[in-house]
């Protein structure tokens, strides 16, 4: 997908995950897939992280964006029905910011039961999933102690309250690839002929080679609610959270 660029679009969201308005051109507009822009704020989904929704204002007109088509370059899907912005045209971008945060929250929230997780049981991850607000992570955990549910909420909660910083950096392949522990994922998902990795490192707690959109400090994801712990096989165990607050 690329760190800066993806096809014919410069990725505004992960130089600055903050910004949610921004102005554009329309590059290219196929009528099945959707709306190619030159700068785009939009995540566009990926590693479990749900795509943006938000709009597009131009002459007076507004198109909704509800999702994504990733190929050879980066497609917004417009709503059934609204009007598509010409090739050539200046548009006004813009992110919905409440869905945008949320999924900010969830994503550094499981980035913090991933780093509780490998420190106090080392155990990697299986798979992952997350919507606005709730989230699942499955492991590879064969064994857990009695009361392992409130056990881990107690644990993700009592990091949170730390606020740690979340830094992001990108580094070439190799120096990434020399950190320890870098991939937390039980098979290696860093493309690859991927030769540059971005890296989200919360501090003291968790570094993963990541390319999501994150908070700046973990205490903004609030409290985390461990729903429910599932078996998902002899060797692995899912984990349900949700944001508390």
């Amino acid at each position: 997908m690329g760190i800066s660029r993806h096809g014919r679009t410069e990725r505004l969201d992960l130089a600055d995950p903050s910004l949610r308005e921004w102005t554009c051109r329309v590059v290219h507009v196929d009528p099945e897939r959707g709306i190619v822009l030159d700068r785009s704020a939009f995540y566009p989904g990926g590693g479990g992280q749900p795509p943006d929704h938000g709009v597009l204002l131009w002459q007076g007109v507004q198109t909704r964006i509800v999702g994504t088509s990733k190929g050879d370059d980066l497609y917004l899907i417009p709503a059934e029905g609204d009007p598509v912005p010409p090739v050539g045209v200046e548009v006004q971008g813009a992110v919905e910011d409440a869905r945008r945060f949320t999924l900010m929250r969830t994503h550094s929230g499981l980035h913090v039961l991933c780093g509780v997780v490998f420190r106090d049981f080392g155990a990697l991850v299986t798979g992952g999933n997350m919507e606005p607000g709730e989230a699942r992570m499955d492991f590879n955990l064969p064994q857990v102690p009695e009361g392992f549910k409130g056990l881990l909420e107690e644990a993700v909660n009592k990091e949170l309250a730390t606020d740690r910083r979340v830094s992001v950096r990108v580094l070439p392949r190799d120096e990434a690839l020399a950190i320890p522990d870098i991939v937390r994922t039980q098979t290696n998902l860093i493309p690859p002929d991927e030769q540059e990795v971005r890296i989200v490192d919360i501090e003291g707690l968790d570094v993963q080679a990541d390319g999501g959109t994150h908070v700046a400090s973990i205490g903004q994801v609030g409290r985390l609610r461990v729903v429910k712990v599932e078996s998902k096989g002899r060797q692995n165990r899912r984990v349900r959270i949700r944001l508390a607050d």
